[in-house]
């Protein structure tokens, strides 16, 4: 039944109620009448049947139809002429102002007490089902309790079989929902399209959205759509102005808890994180230190061993295998601390005006040393080019760019170094012809410990450190690095830029 319908009906019972009410009176005064009652009597039975109409109606329409209808009922049937509406005595006239101000006057103020009685009534059964609910949510444990408990104190407060689908983290809805189906009974019900009520609810225009069984109202988060609380359409469609008040005070009051429940679920996660990453930082920090020592002991000695030994002699290779290997270690150590400090922020930056040219010759002839066959090509403008920079940390960026593209390009391939001024940036460009970065895993280079696994073996790959300490080390000299796949032939490029000014915040 619409609210329409219903108050015509209200309005067509509450018509007939003052009929009979004005009837009954009608007949007692008569009886008062030939009684031999003075019309006084008369005048207050009417006042009276005023505010009973009044009383049982609770409607100050009523009341002033009521006081002007005892007033012509009065003068219609009690004054002299009968059954006219004129009279015979001017005084019966201050009678008729009299009895119609004092009707309307005591039909009004019992209206108001009713209505404020009424309204009392209604904040009385909203703060009770509110406090109830907010008293039961603090001891929720987790969403779907959360859900169980507002299910549970809506379908009390509003004598009906209401429901909640709650979203999950990502703001989808989940296949099923939680419904309450007697006081004590609670099911789940399975969702047949799921895709249809998060469009449904994106797409909300109005308080709720009403379907062919229940009329779903939102519960929204500070940053997300946390679920739907479901009121069959029966209770929902013939809800008041209070009634419908409360429902979303309390479903406030749940997407308050979910919102709590929320952060905290997350403040707990993120706190757990940085405890893992503290300790996994101290424990690379503390293998790093240890292996320094060791390593520099084999590099040596393994040096001394190849200066000793003929190039000839099989001895000389497997020296200098050795050599290369530990000198691979030795750097993967150097990032590995270096990763540290710079998270933890102990690795000072100390920025000083450079020459490019000389950082990335610095850095070739490192390379060079460990990768003879591979040549190194060098495209840059000829004028001195001066950058604020940490000379070793740039330097350590570019070997290890520079060895990340040795392990992916041939010895007949070439490997070049682009230096461009772009505005107030040095754009340096590192270039292999290797196999390139396939399409999925260009997003993730720069991650930790993430490594592509193409054609090359294990061995030759490193353990996913490398790009991402050089994102940190450009990072905090003010400028920014990329990968991409070159676009005139196969080969990937690292390209990073260096502001040429030193920032003066």
């Amino acid at each position: 039944m619409s609210l329409k319908k219903k108050h015509t009906l209200s309005v067509i019972g509450k018509s007939l109620l003052m009929m009979f009410i004005f009837t009954l009176t009608s007949g007692i005064c008569y009886s008062f009448m030939y009684s031999g009652f003075s019309e006084t009597n008369i005048v207050v039975i009417y006042l009276l049947a005023v505010l009973v109409t009044v009383w049982l109606t609770e409607s100050t329409a009523f009341g002033i139809i009521s006081s002007v209808l005892a007033t012509f009922l009065f003068n219609y049937l009690f004054t002299d002429p009968y059954y006219g509406f004129s009279v015979s005595d001017p005084s019966y006239i201050i009678t008729f102002i009299i009895m119609m101000i004092s009707a309307l006057i005591t039909s009004t103020l019992l209206s108001h007490a009713k209505r404020s009685e009424k309204q009392a009534q209604e904040k009385e059964r909203e703060t009770k089902g509110i406090y109830d609910l907010t008293n039961h949510l603090t001891d929720a444990a987790d969403i779907y309790d959360i859900a169980k408990l507002s299910v549970s104190a809506i379908s009390a407060c509003f004598n009906c079989q209401a429901g909640c689908l709650c979203f999950d983290e990502q703001g989808n809805p989940e296949p099923t929902f939680i419904q309450q189906t007697t006081d004590d009974r609670q099911v789940r019900r399975k969702i047949d399209d799921v895709d249809f009520y998060k469009r449904q609810i994106e797409g909300l225009r109005t308080p709720f959205a009403e379907g062919e069984e229940f009329c779903d109202w939102p519960i929204y988060g500070n940053e997300s759509t946390l679920g739907i609380i479901r009121i069959p359409n029966s209770s929902a469609l013939t809800m008041d102005d209070s009634q419908t008040r409360l429902l979303h005070s309390m479903i406030e009051s749940t997407a308050l808890a979910m919102d709590r429940f929320r952060s905290t679920e997350q403040r707990m996660k993120t706190r757990e994180d940085i405890v893992k990453e503290r300790y996994r930082a101290n424990l690379l920090r503390a293998i790093s230190h240890d292996l320094r020592t060791p390593l520099s002991g084999i590099i040596g000695t393994s040096e001394m061993l190849t200066e000793m030994l003929e190039p000839e002699d099989t001895r000389h290779v497997l020296a200098q295998d050795i050599r290369n290997e530990a000198e691979w270690l030795h750097s993967l150590v150097e990032n590995i601390l270096n990763l540290t400090r710079l998270q933890d922020g102990s690795l000072a930056i100390n920025k000083q005006m450079e020459a490019v040219e000389e950082v990335i010759g610095g850095a070739i002839g490192h390379i060079s040393k460990r990768s003879p066959k591979h040549e190194i090509v060098v495209n840059m403008p000829e004028d001195l080019i001066l950058v604020p920079m940490d000379a070793k940390l740039v330097q350590q960026v570019l070997i290890n760019l520079l060895d990340n593209a040795v392990r992916h390009t041939h010895t007949e391939d070439e490997i070049e170094i682009l230096v461009q001024v772009v505005e107030q940036n040095v754009r340096i460009a590192v270039r292999d012809r290797g196999a390139g970065i396939s399409d999925s895993d260009l997003p993730h280079v720069f991650q930790m410990f993430f490594t592509s696994r193409g054609s090359r073996t294990d061995s030759e790959l490193g353990i996913g450190l490398g790009l991402a300490i050089c994102e940190a080390i450009i990072a905090s000299h003010g400028g920014e690095i990329a990968a991409a796949n070159r676009t005139d032939g196969a080969g990937a490029e690292f390209i990073f830029t260096l502001p040429m000014e030193e920032d003066e915040k």
